[in-house]
């Protein structure tokens, strides 16, 4: 438990300017896992950085809980506890198993692949009016007016939620994520109070659905059992706000983060303009290269010995999904670097990385993101053409999502 000399992964001043892509480097080639202080909270934690830990981590849940301390990464101050102990039993990323399946297969019944590709033209067609909006000016503040757009229009369509209070998620979505960041939010009281909110507003939705249904996915939520019993409102609720917050601040992360990559590698942007059906290819290869949830948290359960690391009952463990993606063990020599060719290169790119995690905690919105992703880039490159950075790219104050706050472009205006 030597003082570690690299940077703290759970210190918000780590993160400032973007993801310390060389740090991530150095830690990773120290082995699978390293045993780090934070000496900003005083809990020490084991940082898995490389595949084959993140792998032995995610699927033994028996080993490792997201529940005994959370799944969340950040310690919490005395005055929060008894909100986290509430947040432990009813957020389903926090739940082990039994539980966790059992409420887990309400959200995927719900979620449905028919219920997902339902969504294909209407997803177009709103990526179309997106960029329709924009187009014409030359420019604009790309996470805002195009990024964050389509994620929360389709969730919002999802859950049967008004699309004119689109502005008032897109504000409330931010303050409940990024609670340190004082552009956001003034304190984590005020993220507090902004959950419960929205657990107001998903009650008076539950009630309007129960009455008029014209949500399939609400009604399947609504309808869900566990142990023969109906899903409780209180419940249904803290369904809402997951799905609200997951499915929207990720899909807008990840086409920040690649419209970001393109514009910094302007002969692979180019190479999509002449080669659009290599989008495809090059939505793999965003997610890989920029993730857009930067760690979880487990606990150890018992003393466990693997692979020579001795780790012991109560260990904070934090999976690193960010530094993983870029484990050259698996990727290549050539991990560091973005390159939309690829999954040309490595067939195997979508199995292979931990984007959407592994294990009984993976992602169910990936395919969703996968489309939303394709559709936004498949609209978005034949029309915004020769984009430029037109200011700083400033960076959301989180170890937890790794998102782009703002980034204003210019590009050629599209005549009339």
């Amino acid at each position: 438990m030597s003082q570690c000399p690299f940077a703290n992964l759970l210190s918000l001043d780590t993160y400032q300017n973007g993801m310390p892509y060389e740090e991530l480097a150095r830690i990773r080639a120290q082995g699978s896992m390293m045993y780090m202080e934070d000496p900003e909270n005083g809990v020490p934690y084991w940082a898995v950085v490389k595949r084959d830990a993140l792998d032995f981590v995610s699927q033994n849940p028996d080993l490792f809980s997201s529940n005994l301390q959370g799944a969340f990464p950040m310690e919490v101050h005395e005055s929060e506890k008894e909100i986290q102990a509430i947040m432990q039993e009813n957020i389903i990323i926090s739940m082990d198993p039994p539980k966790h399946m059992k409420y887990r297969k309400i959200v995927r019944d719900a979620f449905t692949p028919k219920a997902v590709n339902n969504m294909e033209t209407w997803l177009r067609e709103s990526a179309r009016a997106i960029i329709d909006r924009v187009a014409s000016k030359g420019e604009c503040e790309f996470v805002e007016d195009i990024a964050a757009e389509l994620p929360l229009m389709a969730i919002l369509e999802l859950l049967g939620v008004p699309q004119e209070d689109r502005k008032q998620f897109f504000e409330w979505t931010n303050i409940m994520a990024f609670a340190d960041d004082p552009d956001l939010a003034t304190s984590r009281d005020e993220a507090n109070t902004v959950s419960f909110e929205v657990m107001g507003y998903a009650a008076e939705l539950a009630a309007k659905q129960r009455a008029n249904p014209t949500s399939q996915v609400v009604e399947a939520l609504l309808n869900g059992e566990v142990d023969g019993q109906k899903v409780t409102e209180e419940m249904f609720a803290w369904m809402f706000i997951l799905i609200m917050v997951g499915g929207n601040e990720s899909t807008r992360t990840a086409t920040a983060h690649g419209m970001r990559l393109l514009m910094e590698h302007p002969d692979q942007l180019q190479h999509l303009v002449d080669h659009p059906e290599d989008i495809a290819d090059a939505v793999e290869e965003m997610l890989r290269y920029n993730t857009a949830f930067i760690a979880m948290r487990r606990t150890a359960t018992q003393d466990i010995e693997w692979n020579g690391y001795n780790i012991k009952k109560g260990d904070k463990v934090v999976l690193h999904y960010h530094a993983v993606n870029h484990d050259e063990d698996v990727f290549g020599e050539d991990a560091m670097k973005f390159d939309i060719h690829r999954a040309k290169k490595m067939p195997t790119l979508r199995r292979e990385m931990r984007a959407f995690g592994i294990g009984e905690h993976f992602c169910l919105g990936m395919n969703l993101a996968r489309m939303e992703l394709n559709i936004i880039f498949e609209e978005l490159i034949p029309r915004i053409r020769n984009p430029k950075f037109a200011g700083d790219v400033t960076y959301m104050r989180s170890f937890f999502i790794n998102t782009i706050k703002s980034m204003p472009i210019t590009f050629d205006p599209a005549s009339a």
